[in-house]
């Protein structure tokens, strides 16, 4: 398994994140804040480091230590994002959490779905994590039609469950397991095999986010 090869599926590629990503990510969050800001992971202990050199630095070690997979979105070879596999649980769970960014310009051009398929096929077929999880701000429309697009299942509201903004914030949970999709998230999805409801959100949530 060598994440550093790219793994495409048109102008759509994601690979490892490298150290002389850096740059062109800490370009791409400065040129994109007022866009990403609203979805941004904080912490209530006090302002994060905007440093991508030290950030890929540590996503790194965290793949090395098996906690997570840092990948980078590519649109025709330029880098649109990035998506982080993170949360990796081992052994009885054998689970993670997807999670992602990509800028402004690239918006409205399918990155982000196919690097979501892409990503979750890699972990339930070379990683053999059995569970995939992605969680969304009520708010967040573009990342709730991702979830829409690709089939995930929605498992619940989670209250004030990450700090995004300045805020603890409520979340809806969707998820996949390997069973659901044998065949591939991606291959489904191009398949036109997705489950039109499964994403569907109960009114009763939508009421009390």
């Amino acid at each position: 398994m060598d994440l550093t090869v790219p793994r495409r599926h048109g102008p759509v590629s994601i690979r490892l994140v490298r150290q002389r990503d850096a740059r062109v990510l800490q370009n791409e969050l400065l040129a994109n804040r007022e866009w990403l800001q609203p979805w941004e992971a904080t912490s209530p202990d006090g302002p994060v480091s905007f440093d991508m050199k030290l950030g890929v630095r540590r996503l790194l070690q965290q793949y090395r230590d098996g906690a997570g997979v840092p990948f980078v979105m590519e649109y025709g070879g330029e880098v649109a994002g990035q998506l982080n596999v993170w949360g990796i649980s081992r052994g009885s769970l054998a689970s993670a959490t997807i999670g992602y960014w990509v800028g402004r310009r690239f918006a409205g051009r399918g990155i982000t779905p196919v690097s979501v398929a892409l990503a979750t096929d890699i972990c339930f077929s070379e990683l053999r994590i059995h569970r995939m999880e992605i969680c969304i701000r009520p708010e967040n429309q573009a990342s709730l039609r991702v979830v829409e697009k690709l089939g995930f299942r929605y498992e619940g509201l989670r209250r004030r469950f990450i700090h995004i903004d300045g805020d603890w914030r409520d979340h809806y949970a969707f998820a996949l397991v390997r069973e659901d999709v044998p065949e591939g998230v991606l291959q489904r999805w191009v398949a036109g095999r997705v489950p039109q409801d499964a994403a569907t959100i109960p009114p009763s949530d939508r009421l009390h986010a």
